[in-house]
C-alpha cells in the first residue's frame, strides 16, 4: 500500500462539495492516492474554509472562480446532490479537466449522453463503488479462469422498495432510494456479468420483490427487494456449474463442493487434498490493517484508485466509465415502467 506522499507523481486535484459525504469518505480515501489536493470549492464557504485550512489548500465558493484562479487542477472529485451533477460535470469537462463524480451520476440516463459528448480525451468515472469491491474483484477473477470459467446466475439481496408510480418518478425527476441506493448492487451485477439485455420488474404493492436481469452473456440476475428490520440485508451469490461465490458484508467464500461426490459412494463430506470444499476470505479485525476500512471493502479506495490510475497511464476506463453508468441508469429507469413487463434495452 502506498500512501500520497509515497507516489513520485501526483495528480493535482480539487474537490467540488465538502458535506459530510465527502469529509468522511472522499477526502481520507485521497490519503492512499497519487493526489496533490489544490482546492476545496462548496457555497457553504464555511464549510469550505474549514476543510481547505485542514488539508492545506485554497477554499472556493464558486466553481467557474476555482478553475480561472487554479489553471494547475488537472482533475476534480464531485459530491454534491445528483441534480446539480451534470452541470457540474460538463463545466469541468469545458475546463478540460478529468472528472470523478459520486453516485448517482445524474437523475436521467439522457443527460450522460451529453457528458459522452463533451468527454473527448478526458478521463470520467462514476462513483460505482460495489463494482470495485474486493469480493466484485474475486468474482471477475473466478469468471476469467480457465479452472472455474463460466457464471450461469447472479442473487442479490439489498433492503429496500421500487417506488409506486414509476413514471411519474421520472417525469418529476426526484430521487428515490430506487436511484439513490438501488445503484449499488446493479453495479455489482453489471461490473461482474456485463451488459444488460432485458429488465423485468414484479413487486407488490408495499413495492418489495424483485428486479430480473438477462445479460447479453446469457447470465440472468436476480435483485430481490427485500423488506425486514435489517437495514444491512445485502448480499450476493453467484453461480457456476463447479462453484458457488457467496459475499456476505466483508466475508467472501468461495463454495467448491465436495471432489469427486458420488451419492451411493461419497462417504465424506472432507475432499482430498486441498481439492474442493470451501475457501473462506474474511478482514481480521485483530490487525490494525487497512483492509478492515470501510473505505477498502466497500470500494471507495478501489474506484478512486482506478480514475487515477487510468488518468496516469492515459487509458479510458471501463469500470465505472460513462458507458457503465448509462447502463445503470437504463436499468434503473427500465425497472420503473416495467410494471410486471419486461423491458428490452438497446432494442
Amino acid at each position: 500500500m502506498s500512501y500520497q506522499r509515497d507516489f513520485k507523481q501526483r495528480i493535482k486535484a480539487a474537490v467540488i462539495g465538502a458535506g459530510s459525504h465527502c469529509y468522511r469518505n472522499i477526502l481520507p480515501s485521497m490519503t492512499y492516492l497519487p493526489i496533490e489536493l489544490l482546492a476545496v470549492c462548496d457555497v457553504n464557504m464555511e464549510a469550505a474554509a474549514y476543510t481547505a485550512k485542514q488539508y492545506g489548500c485554497q477554499a472556493y465558493k464558486s466553481s467557474g472562480e476555482m478553475f480561472q484562479k487554479e489553471p494547475e487542477i488537472e482533475a476534480v472529485f464531485i459530491s454534491v446532490g445528483a441534480a446539480l451533477h451534470p452541470s457540474l460535470i460538463l463545466e469541468s469537462l469545458n475546463w478540460g479537466r478529468h472528472v470523478w463524480v459520486e453516485k448517482p451520476i445524474c437523475l436521467r440516463a439522457s443527460q450522460i449522453k451529453d457528458m459522452m459528448e463533451k468527454r473527448g480525451d478526458r478521463v470520467v468515472v462514476a462513483g460505482l463503488k460495489k463494482a470495485f469491491t474486493p469480493a466484485a474483484e474475486k468474482a471477475r477473477e473466478l469468471i476469467a479462469s480457465p479452472e472455474y470459467g463460466k457464471l450461469n446466475s447472479i442473487l442479490a439481496v439489498y433492503p429496500m422498495s421500487m417506488p409506486e408510480e414509476g413514471k411519474t418518478v421520472l417525469e418529476n425527476g426526484s430521487m428515490p432510494n430506487w436511484l439513490r441506493n438501488g445503484v449499488h448492487p446493479l453495479s455489482f451485477m453489471i461490473g461482474v456479468a456485463g451488459h444488460v439485455d432485458s429488465v423485468q420488474a414484479i413487486v407488490n404493492q408495499a413495492g418489495f420483490g424483485a428486479v430480473l436481469l438477462q445479460f447479453e452473456s446469457g447470465v440472468t440476475g436476480t435483485l430481490h427487494l427485500a423488506s425486514g428490520p435489517q437495514p444491512d440485508a445485502e448480499r450476493y451469490s453467484l453461480f457456476a456449474d463447479k462453484w458457488q461465490l457467496d459475499i456476505e458484508d466483508a466475508r467472501v467464500s468461495l463454495r467448491r463442493g465436495i471432489c469427486d461426490f458420488n451419492y451411493r459412494g461419497t462417504t465424506s463430506y472432507i475432499s482430498p487434498a486441498d481439492r474442493g470444499g470451501s475457501v473462506v476470505w474474511d478482514t481480521n479485525s485483530c490487525v490494525a490493517t487497512l483492509e478492515n476500512k470501510a473505505e477498502f471493502v466497500q470500494g471507495m479506495y478501489g474506484e478512486m484508485k482506478y480514475f487515477c490510475d487510468c488518468i496516469l497511464e492515459g487509458r479510458r476506463p471501463e469500470l465505472g466509465s460513462l458507458e457503465m453508468a448509462l447502463e445503470v441508469m437504463e436499468v434503473y429507469e427500465a425497472a420503473l415502467i416495467s410494471e410486471g413487463k419486461v423491458v428490452m434495452l438497446h432494442s
